[in-house]
């Protein structure tokens, strides 16, 4: 027998066929039982589909030609949908691409604007009512971004190896015979500070004056560790107003060193201090219009950093510098602790912090941000007011906290003018976000240094 099955030609469809025989010989007991099992295939007529045929030029059968198929509709919405999806990523990725550069060519220019705008405020005395923050509002103007918090852990900086330190500097580092040392201009307990000669790696007869810091025989490796760390603090950052590291000497057998481009008047606050002993023959010997330029010159290096998310953490006069034109820079704070032993004092936790520097949240929650260098800064234009003296002198270090929570701060210096001291108090205000941007200390600054200018 033969069983024949017929497609339709109507539609595709695979289907599973069951033939089963019942066969019966001889006896109704001898029964077999056959179970034919087959998958046919049925596809649409080809002349429904309207493809294109090829005839066997040697016989009447008809080919189906695949390769000339024309797509069908589904398969050009699809090509046509992933067309358009990645003209739409490419068109998104470019106005990313041009939205970046538009905002690194405005930071630039907003660092260009606010330098010129305070060398226009030190040369052209204002003809407005100046408008100064007071300390009961100390934030009265146009609300700005908010501060970046950062927090961090105890001894951060020993969880450095000096192998990994030494890594970092790697790409600056220079030879020690192109450094000759030549006075020493500080000198701590195992750090060193001196003056030293830069030797041009492609012309030795040109050479270039440099600070180079390093270390004494007795220094441990910790100590080594925290000089390069805390050193490169500032490294790759361009501005007018601060000072970052140079090159480093790293080699095998010899003392590490940190070199930084040469300021012949040196650190800021030793250089303060000398300013108030020769004060005492000549009154005229630095004007409190030089003060208040210095101050602002400290408020544009430390608003570039805000505006890069640098956290300084421990700015102060002793780590700035400063030359015989009056123009400052702000420096990192490596041998800071070693230099200016009284600066720094541990408070149980084996870590030597600026204590009368920090901002309450710093001192209590270990809460670093720019707000917390804006307080700093308001200490920093305190030091300058008093000529290189010592904040909160007469309050022991573990007191700090509590002195500050209930309201207490540094009397306002002698022949501090009232609207200074107001900038000052508005830098030290207890909650982070009412205390000024650095961006309008410089404006305020600028205006105040603008006003003592009309006077002389």
């Amino acid at each position: 027998f033969r069983v024949d099955l017929y497609c339709s030609g109507k539609m595709d469809s695979e289907v599973l066929f069951l033939m089963q025989l019942n066969i019966t010989i001889n006896s109704a007991k001898n029964i077999t039982v056959l179970n034919f099992k087959r998958r046919k295939m049925c596809y649409r007529k080809l002349e429904d589909l309207k493809v294109p045929m090829l005839q066997d030029k040697n016989s009447t059968r008809i080919h189906y030609d695949p390769v000339n198929i024309a797509p069908t509709t589904s398969t050009r919405v699809f090509y046509i949908s992933v067309g358009v999806c990645c003209a739409v990523i490419f068109l998104v990725a470019i106005i990313l691409a041009v939205l970046h550069l538009h905002s690194m060519k405005r930071v630039e220019l907003d660092d260009s604007m606010s330098d010129s705008s305070s060398s226009q405020g030190l040369s052209q005395p204002s003809t407005q009512t100046t408008q100064y923050l007071r300390a009961d509002t100390p934030n009265n103007a146009t609300p700005v971004t908010s501060y970046p918090t950062l927090r961090i852990e105890k001894n951060d900086l020993k969880s450095v190896t000096l192998q990994e330190a030494k890594a970092k500097v790697k790409d600056i580092s220079i030879s020690r015979e192109r450094v000759t040392l030549k006075d020493v201009l500080h000198e701590g307990t195992f750090g060193r500070i001196f003056h030293g000669i830069l030797v041009d790696e492609k012309d030795p007869s040109k050479e270039k004056e440099v600070f180079v810091k390093t270390i004494k025989d007795q220094a441990s490796e910790v100590q080594i560790t925290m000089m390069l760390t805390e050193s490169c603090k500032l490294r790759g950052l361009h501005h007018r107003n601060l000072l970052p590291i140079g090159h480093v000497c790293t080699e095998d057998g010899e003392k590490p060193m940190v070199l930084l481009p040469y300021m012949n008047w040196g650190n800021l606050k030793l250089f303060l201090r000398q300013c108030k002993l020769v004060e005492a023959n000549n009154p005229q010997a630095i004007s409190q219009q030089d003060l208040v330029h210095m101050a602002i010159q400290i408020a544009c290096g430390m608003s570039y950093l805000a505006r890069r998310e640098v956290i300084h953490k421990d700015l102060a006069a002793r780590n700035c510098v400063i030359d015989e034109s009056l123009q400052v820079k702000i420096t990192d704070n490596a041998l800071s602790r070693d230099l200016f032993p009284m600066d720094y004092h541990c408070l149980g936790d084996n870590e030597n912090r600026p204590v009368r520097w920090m901002a309450l949240e710093s001192l209590v929650n270990k809460e670093f941000s720019s707000a917390g260098d804006v307080w700093a800064f308001g200490v920093t234009l305190w030091e300058l007011m008093t000529l290189g003296q010592t904040p909160y002198v007469d309050i022991d270090p573990f007191e700090m906290a509590a002195y500050l929570k209930d309201g207490y701060r540094i009397t306002q210096p002698i022949n501090c003018p009232d609207e200074l001291f107001a900038v000052m108090a508005c830098c030290w205000a207890l909650d982070p976000e009412e205390r000024p941007k650095f961006q309008q200390l410089v404006q305020c600054l600028t205006e105040f240094h603008s006003a003592l200018g009309a006077y002389v």
